[in-house]
């Protein structure tokens, strides 16, 4: 998956002088996880350039880039660092098209790393997108696999909006797959069925879609048929495939690894409630992280983190309901 975000910035930087990317050790060192490695070499200190330590000002700066006509890609190193950046965030970053009714546009990604999995100390594995979810005037887009991440990337670099881009940690180097090569796109706010099944329905994005596959393998081989569905965009949600896939099993079940209490599994459990609860044939259960700040380093992080026999459970539950 590294390596198909890495091409995406590429490919996205031969084609337009308007994309900038920029964050913090993005250029010299390639980042942190390496997703930009070569590019400031190929392309030059002035589209691929290092900033301060400060997430405030590099989503501010890329506000102002935006409305100026540029194309700014922001790397925030770990999702868990946006936070000092949410006045931006909220007060500005999503409100430009009302704000100035549609003269201005802000096409701005901002891209971050979320997520459990690999260990890493605290605040370095937080699932903050039900926060970004709840910003009116921005889109939330988090890939399963390379190819989604290339083309989704893509898609969000041109989209006329501001687009946050979570890559799940523990896939950077786990996944692999053949990535078409050029300009590659996913269209924003399809989802995409990963398995199809008529029992159950899972839904996931991110890191959790190899960890319910796993689930549904083994539910398979306990003869129950799961409908794996993978989000890939958070906002705009794909509610028609979501909807479409409950009026035929009639059982759900959503997985993310945000803490529970008003995660976007919420929403998701919401929507479903509203428009389908007439072909429900059991609650809707949540398999989730915990109410608790996300543990680092130590192996309390396989117990907080869903992981396949969890999921597998919840199937399990609606299925016997």
């Amino acid at each position: 998956m590294v390596a198909a975000i890495n091409d995406a910035l590429d490919v996205a930087l031969a084609l337009d002088d308007a994309v900038h990317i920029f964050g913090e050790d993005v250029g010299v060192m390639g980042g942190v996880f390496r997703a930009t490695d070569g590019l400031q070499a190929k392309h030059g200190v002035e589209r691929v350039f290092d900033t301060p330590l400060a997430e405030a000002g590099l989503v501010g700066m890329g506000i102002g880039m935006g409305l100026a006509g540029l194309k700014p890609v922001a790397e925030i190193q770990f999702a868990g660092f946006l936070y000092p950046a949410l006045d931006q965030i909220l007060s500005h970053l999503g409100r430009y098209r009302h704000r100035t009714r549609s003269r201005y546009h802000l096409p701005m990604v901002i891209r971050a790393p979320y997520g459990g999995g690999v260990h890493t100390p605290e605040q370095h594995a937080d699932s903050p997108e039900a926060i970004l979810a709840h910003v009116p005037g921005v889109k939330v887009v988090i890939p399963s696999t390379p190819a989604d991440a290339k083309g989704l990337l893509l898609s969000a670099i041109n989209d006329p909006d501001p687009v946050f881009f979570f890559e799940a940690i523990k896939l950077y180097r786990s996944v692999k797959e053949d990535v078409p090569e050029g300009d590659y796109r996913v269209p924003l706010g399809k989802a995409r069925i990963v398995t199809p099944g008529d029992d159950v329905t899972v839904i996931c994005y991110g890191g959790m879609v190899e960890v319910v596959q796993k689930a549904a393998a083994a539910a398979k081989a306990a003869g129950i048929a799961v409908e794996v569905i993978d989000l890939r965009t958070l906002v705009p949600m794909d509610t028609g495939t979501v909807l479409e896939s409950v009026y035929k099993t009639g059982r759900v079940v959503v997985v993310t690894e945000a803490p529970r209490t008003g995660g976007f599994h919420s929403e998701v459990s919401a929507v479903i409630a509203e428009e389908a609860i007439e072909h429900l044939r059991a609650p809707i259960l949540r398999v989730t992280g915990f109410d608790a700040p996300y543990p680092p380093f130590t192996a309390v992080e396989d117990v907080y983190r869903p992981n396949p026999v969890r999921v597998a459970r919840a199937i399990k539950q609606v299925m016997g309901y």
